[in-house]
């Protein structure tokens, strides 16, 4: 069983950055392929970025290539999200979440394991 504690979020100007962190403890971190996951109010899930085991397959949702950035420590059982020139459309709760499944999925159905998510505030 993996348990998952993001942190992190706060609030920050447009144009600003934040960098979350997501601790995991309990399982096999190195095995897991891991991904972020945001949720706005009134609206569904999506996917942010994902990182495979061992980091060679990454993606990005459209809306943040170029301005985020996810990586991982397997020797820390990290994984990071680096947010820059963010903006108030990216505003949402971030969950982190990890999966026994193999091929770094980019829906969030497929994943097993998810943290409590903290908050993202962008203002304008």
């Amino acid at each position: 069983q993996v348990q998952l504690v993001e942190s992190g979020g706060g609030l920050v100007q447009a144009g600003g950055s934040l960098r979350l962190s997501c601790a995991a403890s309990g399982g096999p971190f190195s095995s897991h392929d891991m991904g972020w996951f945001r949720q706005a109010p009134g609206k569904e899930r999506e996917f942010v970025a994902i990182i495979s085991w061992g980091g060679g397959k990454i993606e990005y949702a459209d809306s943040v290539k170029g301005r985020f950035t996810i990586s991982r420590d397997n020797a820390k059982n990290t994984v990071l999200l680096q947010m820059n020139s963010l903006k108030p459309e990216d505003t949402a709760v971030y969950y982190c979440a990890a999966t026994i499944r193999s091929g770094a999925p980019t829906q969030d159905w497929k994943y097993d394991y998810w943290g409590q998510g903290t908050q993202v505030t962008v203002s304008s």
